[in-house]
């Protein structure tokens, strides 16, 4: 009998297409709740999951169970004390997402600098008359300083295309990278409160942990530039929604990007109403080429672990 594998939600049918011949592989087209996957989980030795909650009830309930392949870098939706515990791989897939969502971050900075979401809607409204002097004046980036919280493989790569507008790095995260990888960006290690001082765009690219959970509230906004652009192109939850909202209608930092919110998929409405912000729906990693190339990765390290060897990918060694 082949073992089986659920996938809970819609993925890139590469996923199925890897699996399939080997293993018994039932899809799920909607992501499911925490009580739907703890009836599901029972005859599965290994779950593709995209962030769903995966609980210690839910690992409970599924006494089969040797491989959790979380289709997203995070993967704090999973119980890992709970797995380990279980002795159960838990995997997620860093590095082929890493130039997508780099790529996806600049877009937010550029459409933030320069006003685009404003223009678009302008000019979809039959409200654009012509060129005007002061119409929607952005900002520069040729020169700045570039602050990114969480200097891992993303952020690092965020910093290297600054260099086309030969722009300061600086960074800050619990530890300091070696001397070899601060001069190949250009980047300075420096403290937190300085991160927020001197940025003129300052962005998110730090794993959710107790530590960075709500780290940017209305106490750091108020001490960022009235001309800095904040974004979060990293997990919601490391910004409090209601205090960036705050800073942008009281004008206390220029404007804000957005493809991760705090209670995801809900946006606080007050963001909505907003200008001075781009929202974009967790994009990040949303390219053809490379979500094909997350669900591979997931589908190859849950196929290690069925065959008996080590993932590509683990977050942590058992």
């Amino acid at each position: 009998m082949k073992k089986r594998i659920l996938i809970t939600t819609e993925i890139p049918e590469v996923a199925y297409q890897r699996l399939s011949p080997k293993y018994q592989v039932d899809r799920n087209k909607t992501r499911l709740t925490e009580s739907q996957l703890r009836s599901r989980v029972g005859p599965y030795e290994a779950l593709l999951i995209l962030a769903d909650p995966i609980t210690r009830e839910v690992i409970q309930a599924a006494p089969l169970l040797r491989c959790i392949a979380n289709y997203t870098v995070g993967f704090d939706n999973v119980d890992l004390q709970a797995a380990k515990e279980r002795r159960i791989w838990v995997t997620n897939t860093p590095e082929v997402l890493t130039e997508a969502t780099a790529d996806l971050t600049w877009s937010l900075i550029l459409s933030c600098a320069r006003r685009m979401p404003e223009g678009e809607r302008m000019v979809r409204k039959g409200k654009f008359k012509g060129v005007h002097a002061l119409m929607l004046l952005g900002a520069d980036l040729q020169g700045k300083t570039m602050g990114i919280y969480g200097f891992g493989r993303i952020g690092q790569a965020v910093a290297r295309r600054g260099r086309g507008w030969d722009m300061k790095v600086l960074y800050y995260q619990r530890h300091r990278e070696p001397p070899a990888v601060e001069r190949r960006y250009n980047a300075h290690y420096v403290p937190f409160e300085r991160l927020l001082r001197e940025s003129d765009i300052l962005s998110i690219h730090s794993p959710l942990t107790q530590e960075t959970r709500h780290r940017f509230t209305r106490k750091e906004f108020r001490k960022m530039k009235p001309t800095a652009i904040f974004i979060n192109a990293g997990r919601g939850l490391i910004h409090r929604e209601k205090d960036l909202v705050q800073a942008l209608r009281k004008k206390w930092i220029f404007s804000a990007g957005l493809d991760v919110y705090e209670f995801e998929p809900k946006v606080a409405p007050e963001l909505l109403r907003l200008e001075n912000c781009t929202l974009l729906p967790h994009l990040g990693s949303a390219t053809v080429e490379t979500r094909n190339a997350m669900a591979c990765l997931a589908a190859e390290n849950i196929d290690l672990v069925l065959s008996g060897r080590k993932p590509k990918t683990p977050v942590f060694d058992i």
